[in-house]
């Protein structure tokens, strides 16, 4: 049976659509789905995984990167906070704000809109129960404000402020035809493309005649 193909997932990337059409695609060949956090994932892919739906940029003299999207940024508050009385912000709005910056954080800021505290979550999912505490606010990626949501905390829009950007990244030394597989899954090719492993050429068919050169004479009949 062939070797499993290993593919690090980082927290807010939704892969149902993808690993539907990898085992409708290749059934023979096992998707090992891996989560992982996003500082962790260049390591791990150093270390063996074939690729990986990482949080962008990566370094590109060690990886190739194919960029997939980029999401909205949000602001995570609790329900009853004045942020909420706008359905979309400016990172302006922020300026009274006490900002908090977990060691997992996926934004990178020219300059903090605000204050930032000293004390730093060790993760989002902590930084979002700081939140309900009223330790501050949280600006993240929209994806991990729905992966962490709670009841007492809604988001709002933050149309002006650094986004995230998602992409399939493996090591360049590595392009397999696997790799070559999960980038055309990704990217939306369909099943009939011709890059990717070599189509099978169905039983029993005839290779096609040689074209005859043009200019070439035709030999007369004895």
């Amino acid at each position: 049976m062939p070797t499993p193909f290993r593919l690090l997932v980082v927290p807010g990337v939704t892969v149902d659509k993808w690993t539907r059409l990898w085992a409708e695609r290749l059934p023979d060949v096992e998707l090992l789905v891996e989560p992982v956090p996003a500082q962790d994932a260049p390591g791990l892919l150093l270390d063996g995984a074939d690729a990986g739906l990482v949080r962008l940029p990566v370094d590109p003299d060690a990886f190739h990167a194919i960029p997939l999207y980029t999401e909205t940024t949000v602001v995570v508050v609790p329900k009853d906070h004045l942020l909420t009385a706008g359905e979309e912000l400016t990172v302006a709005d922020l300026a009274d704000e006490t900002l908090l910056s977990p060691l997992d954080d996926t934004l990178t800021w020219p300059s903090m809109p605000a204050a930032v505290l000293a004390e730093r979550p060790e993760t989002t999912a902590v930084a979002v129960e700081w939140v309900a505490s009223s330790a501050g606010v949280l600006v993240v990626p929209q994806s991990l404000a729905r992966a962490h949501h709670r009841k007492d905390l809604t988001y709002r829009v933050l149309t002006d402020a650094p986004t995230s950007s998602v992409g399939l990244a493996w090591v360049r030394d590595r392009h397999t035809d696997l790799v070559e597989e999960m980038i055309g899954i990704v990217r939306g090719r369909t099943a009939n493309s011709t890059r990717g492993r070599a189509p099978e050429q169905p039983a029993g068919r005839r290779p096609a005649r040689q074209q005859q050169q043009p200019g070439a004479k035709a030999r007369k009949r004895r």
